[in-house]
């Protein structure tokens, strides 16, 4: 029984230093969302604001561009998707690659070629691990990201979409993040960013009740879109970023706070195991004593007579 007992305890005591990491890295991802929420918040706006102008711009003029205007018959399409660079966070990165590859499997159904971008450790791995071909990667960053990282991961993709199928270019333009809705739901989501969806936008619009304005383009409405397309790719991966950063954030607190509730069950029942193997030990050493007393008894007994 004392080697019984001695097991428990050693466990008990590995428990508690991992219930330790586990409640210390639940508040390190609690303290990190509220930053990134403001920073959601913040770069909304712009982001809406700038789809609307283009929205503007298009149904304005009758130029074909990029970013409104997809090609009769669209043969390869590009797909970001968005995973974190650690783990410890749910199924936070299985549920985004699972949504990237039913995106990649209806769009190889609609007879698309489909490249491959890569944000975080994990979405690499995954697409390393099952030797598939990944166009470009990028990683170090998916906890706490910034506007230059961005720029960065939107620039092939921008010329990606300006160049010619023909030439190693794509039609259509994908990204598939997790959205934070709150802090108990976050859910995994594709979307087309090029070409814009310009009924798409009109439909949210009308429903805020806003009437888009009228411009006048100068120097022409296609130079216009030429400059609006970078900032309209980098602000909308942006967006997706922080989306994707808060949401991490959010599935590894509540990982960390899951794992945390059960060590410290797993730390009440072996706790209960090591006084029921420490209760046995005391029966028994009484037990022992009284048997002893008995037989010492029984002899003194037998030598008297």
């Amino acid at each position: 029984m004392g080697a019984q007992l001695r097991v428990y305890k050693r466990r008990i005591r590995s428990v508690t230093a991992t219930k330790k990491i586990t409640k210390a890295m639940e508040m390190i991802a609690a303290s990190r969302i509220v930053k990134a929420q403001r920073q959601v918040a913040a770069s909304t706006p712009y982001a809406t604001e700038l789809t609307r102008a283009v929205t503007a711009v298009a149904t304005g003029s009758n130029t074909k561009h990029p970013l409104t205007t997809g090609a009769e018959t669209p043969a390869r399409a590009a797909v970001l998707l968005l995973t974190s660079d650690r783990g410890l966070a749910g199924g936070y990165s299985s549920n985004a690659i699972k949504a990237a590859d039913r995106l990649t499997e209806r769009l190889r159904s609609e007879g698309k070629e489909v490249d491959h971008y890569i944000v975080g450790r994990k979405g690499v791995a995954y697409f390393g691990f099952r030797e598939r071909k990944v166009t470009d990667s990028w990683t170090g960053f998916t906890d706490s990201p910034s506007y230059a990282n961005a720029k960065a991961v939107a620039a092939p993709l921008i010329e990606a979409i300006t160049t010619e199928t023909a030439e190693g270019g794509v039609d259509e333009l994908h990204i598939v993040y997790t959205e934070f809705v709150s802090m108990m739901t976050q859910n995994a989501v594709d979307d087309r960013m090029l070409p814009l969806s310009l009924e798409k936008v009109q439909e949210e619009t009308a429903g805020q009740g806003e009437i888009l304005p009228l411009f006048d383009f100068e120097p022409s409405a296609e130079d216009v879109l030429d400059a609006l397309l970078p900032r309209y790719v980098e602000s909308r991966i942006y967006n997706a970023l922080l989306q994707a950063a808060a949401s991490e954030h959010a599935a590894r607190r509540r990982a960390m706070k899951s794992a945390t509730d059960n060590a410290g069950e797993l730390i009440t029942n072996l706790t209960r195991l090591a006084n029921a193997a420490r209760q046995a030990d005391i029966t028994q050493e009484i037990s022992e004593i009284v048997g002893g007393s008995a037989a010492l008894a029984d002899a003194n007994a037998g030598s008297d007579k």
